[in-house]
């Protein structure tokens, strides 16, 4: 945000439902909601394509937005995008005994590294999750795409993002790499690259508009 306010060019963050300050709660929440409410608020302030910035879980969102929007979407940029986390990084880690438990009650609980209160995964989160995967077949996005991923990164393997490069039909398909990255990519130099990704993004998209 510091950026756009420093080049003067206009943006519009958002806190997905159950996350920041926004309302709800996580458990309640599926990537198919998440992924409307983008569209939602796209649709009432922003009509115009837009460069569609997404960390983590809104690297996924992003690109679901990109598939169903693509008239809405100028680019992208992937910050430790995590497509297909439910299942990829969720369900296929389960033990047996979590698997029966998420199956019979609907929920299970899972430790957080951000914090001091376990979070509750949903079957309703891996269940939408998979009407959402776009790791299984061509991702037919012909945006320009930058994905910037840490290899120190415990939660996302960094492998995620040669894997969506290869996935993507776009021929503008960037991945950036850093060796001593972690997830959140948050330090100084982390931010100095993503703004200088941001700069080379708005210019390739302006020269395409």
């Amino acid at each position: 945000m510091e950026y756009c306010r420093k080049v003067g060019h206009p943006f519009l963050a958002l806190d997905m439902y159950g996350h920041g300050d926004s309302s709800g709660n996580f458990e309640d929440g599926t990537i198919s909601q998440w992924t409307e409410d983008v569209i939602d608020v796209m649709d009432q302030v922003c009509p115009q394509p837009q460069i569609l910035i997404g960390s983590s879980m809104g690297g996924w969102v992003m690109l679901r937005v990109a598939q169903q929007h693509p008239d809405r979407v100028a680019g992208l940029i992937g910050i430790a995008a995590a497509p297909d986390f439910t299942e990829d990084l969720m369900w296929a880690k389960m033990s047996a005994a979590e698997r029966k438990e998420l199956t019979r009650s609907g929920f299970i609980a899972s430790p957080s590294e951000y914090g001091d209160e376990p979070y509750r995964i949903s079957l309703g989160l891996i269940e939408d999750g998979r009407k959402n995967l776009v790791l299984r077949s061509p991702l037919e996005i012909d945006r320009p795409v930058h994905l910037i991923h840490g290899q120190q990164d415990s939660d996302v393997p960094w492998q995620t993002a040669l894997r969506l490069q290869d996935n993507l039909t776009s021929s503008r398909v960037l991945v950036t790499l850093l060796a001593d990255g972690d997830h959140r990519l948050s330090r100084g130099t982390d931010l100095d690259l993503l703004e200088r990704v941001a700069d080379h993004m708005i210019q390739m998209c302006n020269a395409n508009s």
